[in-house]
């Protein structure tokens, strides 16, 4: 048995928990919106064409804050053409998928959407194959009472009152070779300065994001960040990288991308930081991690229609996830919530069947991947306050990381509930782990209100649309509290949650 320990004090805080770090993503890419979100005709559609079905999935998750509507796409997107009566909306090539954009789900839909589920919508404003204009009119159109031609056409729309969108993105990946109209970073710095300057003249209450580099991996990393921020440093509030981890059929080096990720936060921390000690300000850029999952296991060439086909909607990327995924994705949540001093928000990417936690079929069911069960129980139980940590565990070496603690923890505690939630992941594959908590200063007396654990001996275990429940949180057998140390066995390969009062 692996031994591991983990010390906490109440008077040492990382920082308050954003709850937009429980944030998902949803593009105009695959089945994720025609057929996931969106599907007038289905048994359970209401009268907009949302899926009821997948509306009630979404907010079991706990999705707070969702990204809308790309992705690839927006880079020749016209947001004019979402909105308006369904009928008139018009046809349109989308390049980044070879299939044709029917528009009949646009903005006013997603607002729509988002009411429905009680979620705060993101949206992503197109500066790529357009200029400033189109970013003004949309946050005009969105934000804007009354009086000026965007408000007024929001009006007639049926929109009578404001959108109220307070977070945007400027763009998305520009400077990836597979985006419409890819930008330099100088130029992609000069465009974000000058839009974010427009929307908060427009809306002084909104926050705004720009992009960092497509990934880490990056031939730019590090310099083009250093390049937009030094003309977009005063306009903006967020850097927006993105990452999908690498698949390894090992599964330590699989596991190691946790430990990856955390480098890439710290990473790109230290640039902003770096930009604000060149310009002697105390700002702080904060990050929108706003994708972020395993990486598609699809051949690129299938990732697109065939050309001179554009089909209105095209499968792709539909992954299946296994007990493995699920185990690292609450990993990596974890490290988004360590980070929680400068990850404020963050959008798994995406929501519904495109590499997703929630899948459907046309006209049938939806139903829960393994990956669902992590993020909906970080979400439940995210709450109140990152504590600092000391921690100790036994460690193992991979090609990845050389130093990899079997431990993966995370402790939150919540002043107006009085709970203490630990996170904990187990990557030792073969060995239980002997788990002690300390929580200093959260007083004697406390007791285990419920536990969650996800584990199973078929690492590649699935849910499918025939067994949807074979993969179910269960419970932790041996967790005990003496004082204020709490105590556990974790299984082998498990990420576990054990909630105090």
């Amino acid at each position: 048995m692996t031994k591991a320990s983990v010390i906490v004090d109440k008077d040492f805080v990382l920082s308050d928990l954003d709850r937009r770090i429980f944030g998902q993503f949803a593009e105009h890419m695959g089945r994720c919106i025609y057929g996931g979100l969106y599907e007038p005709g289905h048994p359970t559609a209401d009268e907009h064409g949302f899926r009821q079905d997948v509306m009630e999935l979404v907010k079991e998750l706990g999705v707070t804050i969702v990204r809308y509507p790309g992705g690839n796409m927006l880079s020749g997107y016209n947001w004019e053409d979402g909105v308006g009566p369904k009928e008139n909306r018009p046809r349109r090539l989308e390049l980044s998928r070879f299939v044709t954009e029917t528009n009949q789900m646009g903005t006013d839909d997603f607002i729509d959407w988002c009411r429905k589920t009680g979620i705060e919508p993101m949206l992503a404003t197109n500066v790529a194959s357009r200029d400033l204009n189109g970013a003004w009119g949309h946050v005009e159109y969105c934000n804007i009472p009354g009086g000026t031609t965007m408000s007024d056409k929001r009006r007639a729309n049926g929109y009578e009152e404001p959108h109220n969108v307070k977070f945007w993105c400027i763009g998305n990946e520009p400077d990836g070779f597979w985006q419409i109209a890819q930008k330099s970073a100088k130029e992609y710095g000069r465009i974000v300065a000058e839009a974010a300057k427009i929307i908060k003249w427009i809306d002084h209450e909104i926050e705004v994001a720009a992009s960092a580099s497509s990934n880490r991996n990056m031939p730019h990393y590090g310099d083009w960040e250093r390049t937009i921020l030094e003309d977009a440093f005063d306009y903006i509030d967020y850097l927006a990288p993105h990452t999908y981890f690498k698949n390894d059929p090992d599964t330590m080096e699989f596991f190691a991308n946790i430990e990856l990720m955390d480098a890439y936060i710290k990473e790109t921390v230290a640039m902003c930081d770096a930009v604000a000690g060149q310009r002697r300000s105390s700002k702080r850029i904060m990050l929108s991690f706003d994708e972020w999952n395993i990486a598609a296991r699809w051949k690129p060439e299938d990732k697109k229609a065939k050309p001179g086909e554009w089909p209105d909607v095209l499968p792709i990327i539909e992954d299946v996830y296994t007990v493995e995924d699920a185990l690292l994705i609450g990993g990596t949540m974890q490290t988004l919530i360590n980070n929680g001093d400068r990850v404020k928000v963050a959008c798994f990417a995406q929501m519904v069947n495109v590499i997703a936690p929630i899948m459907t079929e046309d006209g049938g069911p939806a139903w829960r991947q393994t990956i669902f069960w992590p993020l909906a129980l970080a979400s439940k139980y995210g709450h109140g306050k990152i504590l600092k940590q000391v921690v100790s565990s036994e460690k193992t070496a991979t090609k990845a990381w050389a130093d990899m603690p079997y431990l993966v923890s995370t402790v939150l505690h919540d002043d107006a509930t009085g709970q203490t939630v630990i996170f904990a992941l187990n990557r030792n594959l073969k060995e239980p782990m002997e788990l002690s908590v300390a929580l200093k200063g959260l007083g004697e007396g406390r007791s285990v209100v419920a536990t969650h654990e996800i584990a199973n001996d078929d690492l590649k275990a699935t849910n499918t649309r025939d067994n949807p429940d074979n993969i179910r949180p269960g419970t932790i057998a041996s967790v005990r509290v003496d004082g204020e140390t709490v105590s556990a066995t974790l299984k082998p390969a498990s990420w576990n949650v054990i909630v105090i009062n």
